[in-house]
């Protein structure tokens, strides 16, 4: 038997919907992927139980590898009746729940090799190569698929935004387009594409394409649907349209499912972009705090834990606050795979202090702690655009410690990318002042 992508499956013929179901819904951000877990105990078969342990996994808390045990020990339970795709499949979510994600990646890349229209395995090996900030795994186990999966518009948006990442911008932007022609509702290529007009700062473009995909923005996953509607707000505050921002952090971003990580780093980013273009944002770092005092223990991952730590700071948990940094530091301690180590003790711990001396106001402290840790800060994942936060932040550490040389050098060659940007115009007009030279130098 296969799937509805050729891919060869072990299970009874009654579960097949329900595996396509999780595979096309993984592929394109859609909800169908929960339908998997309806006959979860049921259906004991290898793949079945590999998915819902991944569904776990993806909850992304302290929790989610304790949850996605059982599923997976009925998987394993069940090895020696599974094919040779789904004994790969297994051992991907093994090295998954005991936390070694360059395993992960290097297990389904070699999965990938022996089924390149194994659309799902290239998904999650996305994922876990994003968050370890390797785009080029991503762009290379793309291309390695792409003969393959030309006909599924949804390769095409994955392939888009491994491009992206990449820095390949002219690439990224016709991938897009070609997932978009093939599929409208195609929101991976939507939020590929929408990264390629940030950066090169077309942002009337960007923000009228946004809005007309917006439409066809449903049936998604709530990472999905915030993050794009995340995306809007981006090009409304480089638009200078702050007050919008707002409104869509409240109607859009914030709210979908508030206890998902996500959308809790979703609404942080978005909130502290807002601060720093002098908004007061109210009581919404309150409104964060319930979820985010669960977290102080998490570290399933480091991009997650920093935001964590700023929204508690922003929310005056002190000590919550630092007990996450402190729990953060020993978890950095404990680690044994020795790439994961290197990022969390020399990215994250340092950007950590920084984050946390930022909100606490101590601005030389912070400018010097990010300013070592940004130039590494690839390492712990998320986009250009979503570290870009943390930058931003860097750069109101400079101006309020008063180091305006510095910032004049960072900000002056954005803008010249952006040159659209009201956001960065502003921020340039400032600093020019204060470096007494006039708005626009000649």
């Amino acid at each position: 038997m296969q799937d509805s992508y050729g891919n060869p499956v072990s299970s009874e013929a009654a579960a097949l919907p329900f595996l396509n179901d999780f595979a096309e819904g993984f592929a394109s951000c859609e909800l169908r992927v929960l339908r998997l877990l309806e006959i979860a105990e049921q259906d004991h078969s290898p793949l079945v139980q590999t998915w819902c342990a991944a569904l776990h996994l993806f909850a992304e808390d302290a929790q989610a590898a304790r949850n996605a045990q059982p599923f997976l020990q009925r998987a394993q339970a069940q090895r020696s009746q599974a094919n040779a795709r789904e004994k790969q499949w297994i051992a991907a979510l093994e090295a998954w729940v005991a936390g070694d994600t360059p395993l992960v990646v290097q297990r389904l890349e070699a999965l990938l090799q022996a089924y390149p229209r194994d659309i799902a395995a290239l998904k999650l090996a996305h994922y876990h190569a994003f968050n370890l900030g390797d785009s080029p795994a991503m762009l290379r186990m793309a291309l390695a698929s792409q003969t393959q999966l030309a006909d599924v518009p949804y390769f095409h948006g994955m392939l888009a935004f491994a491009y992206e990442q990449c820095h390949l911008l002219r690439q990224a932007e016709t991938t897009a387009r070609h997932a978009i022609d093939m599929r409208f509702k195609e929101p991976w290529a939507h939020h590929a594409l929408a990264h390629v007009l940030l950066t090169e700062g077309r942002v009337e473009e960007g923000l009228g394409f946004m809005q007309q995909a917006s439409s066809s923005w449903t049936g998604l996953n709530s990472f999905m649907q915030t993050h794009n509607w995340w995306h809007l707000a981006l090009f409304l505050l480089e638009d200078g349209r702050a007050d919008e921002a707002l409104q869509l952090h409240d109607s859009q971003v914030w709210g979908v499912v508030p206890a998902y990580s996500q959308d809790q780093i979703g609404s942080i980013s978005l909130l502290a972009r807002l601060e720093l273009e002098g908004v007061d944002v109210g009581q919404r770092w309150q409104q964060l705090t319930p979820y985010l005092l669960a977290r102080q223990h998490d570290h399933v991952l480091p991009f997650l834990d920093l935001q964590y730590l700023y929204g508690l700071a922003r929310a005056e948990q002190w000590q919550a606050a630092q007990t996450l940094l402190a729990s953060m530091e020993q978890h950095a301690k404990h680690l044994t795979q020795p790439q994961l180590q290197a990022i969390w003790q020399s990215v994250c711990v340092p950007a950590a202090h920084g984050l946390l001396a930022y909100a606490q106001g101590r601005y030389p402290v912070a400018a010097d702690a990010l300013g070592q840790a940004i130039p590494r800060l690839l390492a712990v994942g998320g986009s250009h655009a979503q570290r870009d936060l943390f930058t931003q932040i860097y750069c109101s550490a400079l101006r309020h410690s008063g180091q305006w040389t510095a910032l004049q050098n960072l900000v002056q060659p954005w803008l010249n990318q952006q040159p659209h940007s009201k956001r960065l115009a502003a921020q340039m007009r400032r600093i020019y002042q204060a470096l007494g030279l006039p708005a626009q130098p000649a």
